[in-house]
């Protein structure tokens, strides 16, 4: 099988650095994270600053940019939310539908033993709770609620003291996979706050993880240039583990996503293409070039595709371009 994605349309006012985040959410917005410092949230059908339509406040809010770049992103499943955080720590929740900051934590505070600056985030489906690690390796569950938000509610520990480079609740808010410098995948159960698994799949840092729709299944990217698929339905000693490699990439793969219907995988790469691949055939099945360089972000868009089509996605690169696909079928 092959597929053919066709470039849609790019943002109509580029970042000033790399794109180093982006997501398209379930209101068909798109928002995206720069090294310039800023956070954008864009139309996704025309790539405009998104703006409050038919309102008397016609100046949407932009968060003012940060002194550093931005490294983590992280939207809510039903679009309200965008968690972002940045490259010192500053874990920042934002309201999509308004424009308003309603929560921010210095993480870099030390404020307990096991408090250590965030590098990576991700928002609990539900909104209550969000997950984050850096360098300790450790995981750390955070309240969300406005008049404690940042506070730790839990700290797993993996077992290795190696970096957290990303981290991801599962769609079901009952897990989180995180992944570390040095290879490793690790599997925490929210409720119990313990680790269920460890994978061992990458040689090098996996930079990006993505879930399947049902929970029962985890891609992986990592600067081995490889993409591994997971049988996560498997507890700790109970099997599971690697059930497919994907290659192709030259360079490093820096971040990947499946597809809402699960049958497809996304990865963007430091070889400056992005490959679409058939999960179920373990192939890559569509490959486009993408001339502004390392493309460091992708991500589906999360509604189904229409019948005929293989949906749509976007993507960030590294010349500050947010940039959007369409399957040549139809407009996804």
């Amino acid at each position: 099988m092959s597929l053919a994605f066709l470039h849609s349309h790019d943002c109509s006012e580029v970042h000033g650095d790399a794109v180093w985040g982006v997501a398209w959410t379930q209101s068909d917005t798109s928002v995206s994270i720069s090294a310039d410092g800023c956070i954008k949230q864009w139309t996704s059908s025309s790539g405009q600053p998104y703006s409050i339509l038919n309102s008397s406040d016609s100046d949407f809010k932009v968060p003012a940019p940060h002194t550093l770049g931005l490294v983590s992103l992280s939207v809510s499943q039903d679009g309200r939310f965008a968690l972002y955080n940045s490259l010192e720590g500053l874990t920042s929740l934002w309201d999509l539908t308004n424009g308003e900051v309603v929560g921010k934590f210095e993480s870099y505070v030390r404020s307990g033993e096991d408090s250590e600056p965030s590098w990576c985030i991700s928002l609990n489906p539900n909104g209550s709770t969000y997950a984050s690690s850096g360098a300790s390796g450790k995981l750390s569950i955070h309240s969300t609620e406005p008049d404690n938000f940042g506070q730790r509610l839990a700290t797993i520990p993996s077992g290795r003291s190696k970096f957290g480079m990303y981290c991801s609740y599962s769609p079901d808010g009952k897990r989180v996979a995180l992944s570390s410098e040095t290879g490793q995948i690790f599997i925490f159960d929210v409720e119990s706050s313990s680790l269920m698994n460890t994978f061992t799949s990458h040689a090098m840092s996996v930079r990006s993880l993505a879930w399947s729709p049902d929970c029962s299944l985890l891609l992986s990217g990592s600067e081995d240039k490889r993409l591994v698929l997971h049988d996560v339905r498997a507890s700790l000693g109970g099997g599971g583990g690697a059930v497919a490699t994907f290659s192709g990439h030259s360079s490093w793969v820096l971040s990947v996503d499946i597809s809402p219907d699960g049958r497809l995988g996304l990865s963007g790469s430091a070889d400056k293409t992005i490959k679409v691949w058939d999960i179920a055939a373990r192939a890559a099945v569509s490959t486009v070039q993408d001339p502004g360089g390392e493309v460091w972000s992708v991500s589906w868009r999360p509604k189904p595709p229409a019948v005929g089509t293989a949906g749509a996605f976007v993507s960030g690169s590294e010349d500050g371009t947010v940039k959007w696909w369409r399957s040549a079928g139809g407009g996804g």
